[in-house]
């Protein structure tokens, strides 16, 4: 038995364990609180809509504008099952293996509280799946992020009726063609079972979730990198005095000061005598820039945990107030808005570097022109530049907000979407390009800082160089620097500086 697993039931979710639960692939299980409150709200389910003639929204009536067309008793299965395969009407890209895993856990999580009126059979598939490694095929595109993320999450559903794709053991294949491996017989939806599974934000979360566990080591990676740069430029330490952040205290100006500060300690070059005052803004400046990025994160932060601890489909069920609720929680709007935040603020990350590996290579402080020997033969580090500002540039695109935009669907009765679905996908590219850029600054920074030997920098930044000129040599002269690029990529995502 292993007990490498996430329990799952009301109790509050933390970041760091949504970080193990990735990092070590654990399992997932619902406790038993969860698993009682699961049976609690099916039983009450049952009961309030037995013969009483009641309409309730989404379990004996159909869906969106079609929400006061009455079903009869015998037609509630089939019209869960009519759901779920109408709805699955993603395009685009797969969505990647890493959020499909969220996107369940997130789903169960959810389903786990017991106001959302599923049978426990349908909760332990799922859960069944996912610690099989048998991940669905979910598309990028197809939710407005209002109605729940309906066509990803109708993807992810389908496999519980034994349709659609997954993906197992490395390979794509018919759910059918895999049902018989576990013994599982498809599950036979109950009333609201459908609703409950394809409304929700567990496409955004998870999307959202996964560029924040980015987006937290690639904010710390930038001021390693930075501190590279700024040692290799040769620059003034003068702008991290904490006397200056002492007057200006937001949380992260402060923070990073303190943190160049302390890659910097002991330096030699960074305790040299300057012939310059001040330095270019991108070095001068990297408390307020970084800073302002990383109480971006923790706002956006603290949203998506609210948000994964929140029961998010429709209708809700409350066994204790004898309440069968409708209302609007899978509204994306909290997620659209933090998402454009995160992917504007982590933008300005790879902005902000760019400009440094610019500075780098234009022949400045006693550094030879695109860093490198004889320079005209050699073209050096012009180019690597030039990748850099186009994928600034992308980003600068990509950055436009997705949740300013509206259009209205299901015959004008969802008439307000939030568009987080679009701004989670593009939050994503942003983080990769984001982790290119800084990759670039380093692979720049490594070159420069070699030219100022026999000088040493900091223990920390030496660290850093030794490690990664253990992956990427020192260029004498012009070579296929692709390579030496993604192996920069490589080695950004995994080093860790503790």
């Amino acid at each position: 038995m292993s007990y490498n697993y996430l329990p799952l039931d009301s109790k509050w979710l933390h970041f760091q364990q949504v970080k193990d639960f990735l990092d070590y692939n654990q399992l997932v299980s619902i406790t038993f609180d969860a698993h009682e409150k699961i049976n609690l709200c099916r039983t009450f389910l049952d009961k309030k809509t037995s013969n009483s003639g009641q309409l309730y929204y989404g379990v004996n009536t159909g869906f969106g504008f079609l929400q006061n067309v009455k079903i009869d008793d015998d037609q509630i299965e089939q019209l869960q099952y009519n759901l779920l395969v109408s709805h699955a009407c993603g395009l685009g890209d797969e969505v990647p293996t890493e959020i499909v895993k969220l996107m369940l856990m997130l789903k169960i999580k959810s389903l786990s509280y017991g106001h959302s009126g599923v049978q426990i059979a349908t909760v332990i598939r799922l859960m069944e799946m996912h610690n099989n490694n048998v991940f669905p095929v979910i598309y990028t595109q197809g939710s407005l992020g209002a109605s729940g993320d309906l066509a990803p999450l109708s993807h992810l559903s389908i496999p519980l009726l034994g349709l659609g794709e997954v993906h197992f053991e490395g390979k794509k294949l018919a759910t059918k063609d895999l049902m018989s491996q576990f013994h599982w017989e498809p599950i036979h939806l109950q009333s609201k079972e459908g609703l409950a599974l394809i409304n929700g934000t567990q496409f955004m979360s998870a999307y959202g979730i996964y560029c924040l566990k980015k987006a937290e080591h690639l904010l710390a990676m930038a001021d390693l990198i930075a501190a590279m740069s700024f040692d290799a430029f040769d620059c003034v330490l003068e702008p991290f005095n904490e006397h200056i952040h002492r007057i200006r205290p937001h949380a992260g100006q402060v923070e990073t000061a303190k943190m160049m500060l302390n890659h910097l300690n002991g330096s030699v070059i960074a305790n040299q005598q300057k012939s310059q005052v001040q330095d270019p803004y991108s070095f001068r400046c990297i408390p307020q820039v970084h800073g302002a990025s990383k109480d971006a994160f923790d706002h956006v932060l603290s949203v998506f945990m609210k948000e994964i601890n929140s029961v998010t489909d429709n209708p809700n069920v409350f066994p204790d107030e004898d309440l069968i609720v409708s209302g609007g929680n899978f509204h994306g709007q909290p997620l659209a808005l933090v998402l454009d935040y995160l992917a504007i603020a982590m933008s300005e990350l790879a902005n902000i570097s760019e400009r440094r590996t610019y500075q780098l290579i234009s022949g400045q402080r006693g550094l030879p022109l695109f860093l490198v020997k004889d320079a005209g033969l050699n073209s050096g580090f012009m180019i690597p530049q030039y990748t850099a500002a186009g994928i600034v540039s992308e980003n600068k695109q990509l950055s436009t907000p997705a949740s300013v935009d509206s259009i209205s669907s299901s015959n004008n009765q969802e008439d307000h979407v939030s568009m987080g679905a679009n701004a989670a996908t593009k939050c994503y590219r942003v983080i990769q390009n984001v982790e290119k850029v800084l990759s670039i600054e380093l692979f720049s920074a490594a070159q420069a800082l070699d030219f100022r030997r026999p000088l040493k920098s900091s223990v920390i930044i030496e660290k850093l160089h030794t490690a990664y000129r253990k992956k990427v040599s020192f260029n004498e002269s012009d070579r296929l620097l692709h390579n030496d690029m993604v192996r920069s990529i490589e080695f950004l995502r995994s080093y860790n500086n503790h």
